[in-house]
């Protein structure tokens, strides 16, 4: 997730000291991944670089360097036994202080990711150079001072939704919106749980419900929808999502996952209930001509396979694991390549 850059701009435009902790190379076993942060300010710490004796000495580091203009560490820190953890990796950890007021920088990262436009920050590991670099056109005053092969390959990296890396000394931070887009049908005490389980994790989520005054709170990344047709919610979805039906209908249930199933571009579709739900379901897609295969990719029940609890609590657990699982199966199978008409900034 992204909220790093909103808490890092609030903190920085207040003149608050603080030091951006950020996970800057993974080798082996680790317990977060590349670009992973934490904020450090004089009264506490936001987010996680993954716990630990890791965290606590970064934290310490961290602490130690705030208030300090403009510095910037990267520190090694092997995961064995010497550090109190047994990953067995090794991970370098980026750490820098602000301290004078909302970097341009940074206003330029909100101002593009707050546009939806994919972006890097190129940072120099052991200096101040850093530029902000889109598709096609870079940030900042440092320009001149960024490699052609850094800048090349951090749009290589934009282009192929790739996650930050270290090229020589510079540290290639990427920001892209997460392609993660759930639509959750049905508010209820099940799709209520389900929701807050999904929200954790980095995705869109558009919540759906036809019922009047249900939705109460939603969490930043949900999208809460109230509309006396919700079937029609489905042709907002753009494709490749990922689909829970839940609603306190069976007819909206069927008439929406009718719909999902004939875009044929769902990432998932899950519909609760039982195996005689299933079927009496299945019978009437027969009936209206729908392929069997389209029919074979419609999970009910929901849910990974060994849960069987059917508290709301455990049914979002069983119901998110499965949605998470079909994902990142399509993620690992689509491997993109550098587009034709993508070209380098440079000539």
């Amino acid at each position: 997730m992204n909220e790093w850059i909103e808490e890092l701009s609030d903190l920085t435009a207040a003149n608050e000291a603080v030091v951006l902790v950020t996970i800057a190379s993974v080798r082996g076993s680790a317990p977060r991944e590349v670009g992973a942060k934490m904020i450090v300010t004089k009264s506490e710490s936001i987010g996680t670089i993954g716990g630990g004796q890791l965290e606590y000495q970064c934290t310490r580091i961290a602490v130690d360097l705030l208030g300090d203009d403009d510095q910037t560490l990267l520190r090694r820190f092997p995961l064995g036994s010497a550090m109190g953890q047994c990953c067995g990796g090794v991970v370098e950890v980026l750490f820098e202080t602000l301290t004078a007021g909302l970097p341009e920088w940074l206003r330029d990262l909100s101002m593009l990711h707050g546009q939806h436009e994919k972006a890097a920050r190129i940072k120099h590991v052991t200096g101040n150079t850093q530029v902000i670099i889109t598709a096609g056109q870079l940030y900042g005053d440092d320009v001149s001072l960024i490699p052609e092969s850094v800048s090349d390959r951090a749009l290589s990296m934009l282009v192929n939704n790739a996650p930050g890396e270290c090229v020589d000394d510079w540290f290639i931070d990427t920001v892209i919106a997460t392609n993660f887009n759930i639509a959750v049908f049905g508010a209820g005490h099940v799709g209520t749980a389900v929701v807050a389980a999904l929200s954790q994790l980095d995705c869109n989520i558009r919540w759906v419900d036809s019922r009047r005054n249900i939705f109460r709170v939603t969490p930043a990344n949900v999208r809460a929808i109230e509309t006396p047709q919700p079937a029609l919610e489905v042709a907002a979805m753009p494709p490749a999502s990922s689909y829970l039906v839940m609603t306190h209908s069976h007819a909206l249930d069927f008439d929406i996952c009718d719909r999902i199933l004939r875009r044929e571009d769902a990432g998932y579709c899950g519909l609760i209930g039982s195996l005689s739900k299933r079927r009496r379901f299945e019978k009437r897609y027969r009936q209206q001509d729908m392929p069997q295969a389209l029919i074979d990719t419609l999970p009910c029940t929901i849910g990974v396979a060994g849960i069987s609890g059917k508290k709301p609590a455990e049914i979002a657990v069983a119901a998110a694991a499965e949605v998470l699982q079909a994902y990142e199966h399509a993620a690992n199978s689509n491997s993109q390549a550098l587009p034709d008409n993508v070209f380098p900034l440079r000539s």
